[in-house]
């Protein structure tokens, strides 16, 4: 799926399951950081801006280094370094990664029906065991995202609204602080009620 679609999912899932912006901030990152494998597509257009040649580094590369359990468990090992309840972030951070997995094994194929991106869990070691693909796996671009992406968009300002923090706060609090008091009063007009934020979720200045 899209890195917006990830984005949307994890964030409702770090909301839930955090005490404190930081940590939300990590256990959102999960679910982002695996698609870092896909910055090969950067040298593919150095040497080729119309990608005529193919996307060499692209397709070699990505769902491979970062897609399987090794990345899964250094990247949760790295956030939960920074993170206050580092045990908590590091777990949530696994299911979060794993829910990528999933997204994009539903969602994540080409333009042709043979163009399916299958995930090698034991990568980037060996392509021959736990490789997992979806025959009836739907276009990146295909409308069943799309869908999901809309529905994850109402739930997380609705999330936003109630918990006085939103998904733009994983990139800039100050946008943040900006943005939530519009959606608590959108939520007010509404009949939805307005909520004050929970204590864990305001982070002290460092």
């Amino acid at each position: 799926m899209s890195p917006i679609t990830h984005l949307l999912a994890s964030w409702v899932v770090a909301a839930k399951t955090t005490d404190s912006v930081r940590d939300m901030r990590l256990v959102t990152l999960a679910d982002l950081l695996p698609d870092l494998d896909g910055a090969g597509i950067i040298l593919d257009l150095m040497r080729d801006s119309s990608l005529k040649a193919g996307a060499y580094y692209y397709e070699q590369y990505h769902h491979w280094l970062l897609h399987g359990m090794a990345g899964g468990l250094v990247l949760a090992f790295i956030l939960a370094c920074f993170a206050r309840a580092r045990w908590r972030v590091f777990l949530w951070a696994l299911v979060v990664f794993h829910l990528h997995l999933i997204c994009d094994l539903a969602g994540s194929r080409g333009d042709g029906p043979g163009d399916i991106w299958p995930i090698y869990y034991l990568g980037p070691f060996t392509q021959r065991h736990l490789v997992f693909t979806w025959a009836c796996q739907w276009k990146l671009d295909g409308w069943q995202n799309k869908i999901i992406s809309v529905t994850l968009l109402f739930v997380c300002l609705w999330m936003a609204a109630k918990l006085g923090c939103s998904v733009v706060g994983v990139f800039c609090q100050k946008l943040d602080q900006a943005i939530v008091p519009i959606l608590q009063k959108w939520a007010t007009t509404l009949g939805m009620g307005k909520a004050a934020p929970p204590s864990g979720q305001t982070e002290k200045s460092d």
